[in-house]
C-alpha cells in the first residue's frame, strides 16, 4: 500500500431533523447567499419554501440560480458568476444532486478569476480560492456533497470534462434521506449505478496490497445491491434511502482510493456518451461497465474479477477461474437490467453507431492518448467496448 494523507473536513449533518442547523452553518461563512438548484422538484416538495423561510427568519440575503441542467453546462456557470458578482454574494448553497453541486463548485472558484469558467475545466486557469459552499442533497448518486471535484459539459465543443480543487470541497452537507423519497424510479436506479461505478473504479486495481480498502468497497457494493431494489419497490423506505445516501458519500470521498493507484476507465468513456447525447450519467455507466470488464478479462485480471463475483455477488467458486469471472460479469449485468430495470444497451437509449468512432477518439485524446486504467485502453479498445454495448 502506498503512503497517503486522508483529510475530508466536510461537516455532515445526517438525518431527518437537520434543517434546523442550516442558518447557523451558513452564518459561519457568510450571509449573502447564491441559492443554486435545478428544476422545479424542490418547489413541488416544499423544500424551497422551507429554505426561503429559514433565510427570511435569519436575515440571510439570497439570489437564485435555477434551471441547472442534469449534465450541468458551462453557460449556467457563467450566469452564476454574474449573479454572485452583481450582488456581492459570499456563500453558495447548492440544493440538488451532483449536477447542481458540481456547477456550484465551478462558480465558487471562477468568481475570483478573470476568465470563462470553461478555462478552469480545460486546465488553462487554476482555482486559487473559492467561495464557501454548503449543500442540501436531494439525490444519492455522485458523492459531490463530500468531495472537491465536479464534471461540466460544453455542448458547443461536445465535451464533458472533470475538474477539481481543494478549495471547492463543501464546508457542510445536509443529508436527509426523506428528501430522496420523491426521486423517480429511473433516477433512483441511475443513482445506484453511479454509486457502484465510483466504487468499482476504485476497487478494480491490481496488486496494490490495499486489502482493507477493497473490503470496504465490497461492503458499499453489497449495500447498493441490497438496498437498491428495495428503494425501487418502496421509495419511502427510510433505511434503504439512508444507506444509499451514505454509500454515495463514501464511494468517492477519498476513502476507497487511499494508498492505491486508481485511474478511472469507465467514467472517461461515459463522459463522451453524455456529452454527445445528454444521456443520464448513471445509465451510461451501467451499460458500459459489464462490457468493459469483459473486454479487459485476461490472465492478469481474472482473479480480480473473480474475487469481485465471489465477495460481492456470492457466486459459487469453481476450478475454472475464467468461468467464475464471466459469471461475475453476468451477475452485474443482470442486477442492473433485472433488479434496477436499467436499459442495458446503447440502442435502447437512442444511441447508434454514428458517433462511436469520434467518441472513442475523443475519450482517448482527453485521457492523454489512451485511458490508463487497470488495463490501458487505446482508441480501438474503446471503440470495441462501445460497439459491444449496441
Amino acid at each position: 500500500m502506498k503512503d497517503f494523507i486522508f483529510h475530508v473536513p466536510t461537516k455532515i449533518l445526517f438525518g431527518k431533523d437537520q434543517m434546523k442547523n442550516l442558518a447557523g452553518e451558513i452564518k459561519k461563512y457568510g450571509d449573502r447567499v447564491l441559492l443554486a438548484y435545478g428544476g422545479g422538484s424542490i418547489k413541488r416538495t416544499g423544500l424551497y419554501d422551507e429554505i426561503v423561510k429559514i433565510f427570511e427568519d435569519n436575515n440571510i440575503f439570497y439570489k437564485e440560480l435555477s434551471g441547472i441542467e442534469p449534465n450541468p453546462r458551462v453557460e449556467s456557470a457563467v450566469r452564476g458568476v454574474e449573479i454572485v458578482r452583481e450582488n456581492e454574494l459570499n456563500f453558495i448553497l447548492a440544493v440538488g444532486g451532483g449536477s447542481v453541486i458540481d456547477l456550484s463548485k465551478l462558480i465558487a472558484g471562477a468568481v475570483f478569476l478573470d476568465c470563462n469558467p470553461w478555462d478552469i475545466v480545460i486546465k488553462k486557469e487554476k482555482i486559487t480560492k473559492a467561495l464557501p459552499i454548503g449543500t442540501i442533497l436531494t439525490l444519492s448518486a455522485t458523492g459531490s456533497e463530500m468531495d472537491s471535484g465536479g464534471v461540466i459539459t460544453n455542448l458547443e465543443t461536445k465535451q464533458k470534462l472533470s475538474f477539481g480543487s481543494k478549495y471547492t470541497l463543501p464546508k457542510f452537507s445536509i443529508l436527509n434521506p426523506e428528501i430522496t423519497y420523491t426521486v423517480n424510479e429511473k433516477h433512483t436506479a441511475a443513482g445506484v449505478a453511479d454509486i457502484m461505478s465510483h466504487t468499482m473504479e476504485n476497487y478494480f486495481t491490481l496488486n496494490d496490497g490495499a486489502y482493507m480498502q477493497n473490503r470496504l468497497a465490497e461492503g458499499i457494493l453489497k449495500t447498493c445491491i441490497h438496498f437498491g431494489p428495495i428503494a425501487l419497490e418502496n421509495p419511502t423506505n427510510y433505511d434503504a434511502r439512508a444507506n444509499l445516501m451514505w454509500a454515495s458519500s463514501w464511494a468517492i470521498n477519498g476513502l476507497l482510493d487511499t494508498g492505491k493507484e486508481t485511474p478511472w476507465s469507465v467514467h472517461a468513456m461515459e463522459h463522451e456518451l453524455s456529452a454527445f447525447y445528454d444521456l443520464t450519467h448513471g445509465i451510461g455507466l451501467a451499460i458500459l461497465t459489464p462490457r468493459f470488464l469483459s473486454h479487459i478479462l485476461n490472465d492478469d485480471t481474472v482473479d480480480m474479477i473473480r474475487d469481485f463475483g465471489i465477495n460481492v455477488f456470492n457466486i459459487n467458486k469453481t476450478d475454472d477461474k475464467f468461468k467464475d469471472a464471466k459469471a461475475a460479469i453476468g451477475a452485474l449485468h443482470m442486477f442492473f437490467e433485472q433488479d434496477m430495470k436499467i436499459p442495458m444497451s446503447l440502442t435502447e437509449v437512442g444511441i447508434d453507431e454514428k458517433h462511436l468512432e469520434e467518441m472513442a477518439e475523443n475519450a482517448a485524446k482527453h485521457a492523454g492518448g489512451s485511458i490508463r486504467g487497470v488495463v490501458e485502453l487505446n482508441k480501438d479498445d474503446i471503440l470495441k467496448i462501445y460497439k459491444a454495448c449496441l
